[in-house]
C-alpha cells in the first residue's frame, strides 16, 4: 500500500537563518553561508514558521519517500556546517619510508612524498571551502577543516586515494594517510 503523504520537519536553531525558495536551500550562520540545490528530488520544501523547515513527498513509493528524510540530513548537515563547522584529521601511517607530507598554495593544496620512497611527488588540490593545516600538537598529522561535510570528506577520500598502494599485498603494505578522527571545527 502507497502512503498518502511522507513529511518530516526540521527545527532552526535562532542563531541561524534558512531560506528556501524554489526548493533552493540557503543556510547562513556564523561561520558562512551554505547554498544547495534540490530541484531534482520531486518533493516540497516549505517553512510555515520562521524556525522550521517542512519536507513533503505526496503519493511516493518507498523510494521516492526515502528522499524526504535524506533532504533534512542534507539541511541538517549544512546548519551544523554554518554553526560548528567539521574537522576531519588524517594520520600518516608508514612501517619503513617515512611519508612526507607539505602543504602548499596557502591550505589549498598538499604534496605528499616519499611514500613506499618512490621519488614521484603526489599532489592533491583541496575542494573548494576546505582549508588544509599541518597539525602542530601531533606528528604527521595533517588537520581539514571547512563548512560543507561533502567537501571535507571528498578532499579526505582524496588523500587517502593517492596514497593507494599498486600491485603489492595490501594486508602486508598498510602504507598511506588516513582518517583518524570526525570532530566539530570549533573542538579543534
Amino acid at each position: 500500500m502507497r502512503p498518502i503523504k511522507a513529511r518530516e520537519q526540521l527545527a532552526i536553531p535562532d542563531d541561524v537563518k534558512v531560506t528556501v525558495k524554489s526548493r533552493v536551500v540557503q543556510v547562513t550562520g556564523k561561520r558562512g553561508k551554505l547554498v544547495r540545490s534540490f530541484r531534482h528530488a520531486r518533493v516540497d520544501i516549505s517553512m510555515p514558521k520562521k524556525n522550521l523547515v517542512v519536507v513533503e513527498k505526496w503519493f511516493g513509493t518507498n523510494k521516492e519517500n526515502a528522499v524526504v528524510r535524506t533532504i533534512c540530513s542534507h539541511i541538517n548537515n549544512m546548519i551544523k556546517g554554518v554553526t560548528k563547522g567539521f574537522c576531519y584529521k588524517m594520520r600518516s601511517v608508514y612501517a619503513h619510508f617515512p611519508i612526507n607530507t607539505v602543504v602548499t598554495e596557502n591550505g589549498q593544496a598538499v604534496e605528499i612524498r616519499n611514500f613506499l620512497g618512490e621519488k614521484y611527488v603526489r599532489r592533491v588540490k583541496m575542494q573548494p571551502g576546505v582549508k588544509i593545516t599541518a597539525s602542530t600538537k601531533q606528528k604527521d598529522e595533517l588537520v581539514l577543516e571547512g563548512n560543507d561535510i561533502e567537501l571535507v570528506s571528498r578532499s579526505a577520500a582524496l588523500i587517502q586515494m593517492s596514497t593507494a598502494v599498486k600491485n603489492k599485498d595490501i594486508r602486508k603494505f598498510l602504507d598511506g594517510i588516513y582518517v583518524s578522527e570526525k570532530i566539530p571545527a570549533d573542538e579543534a
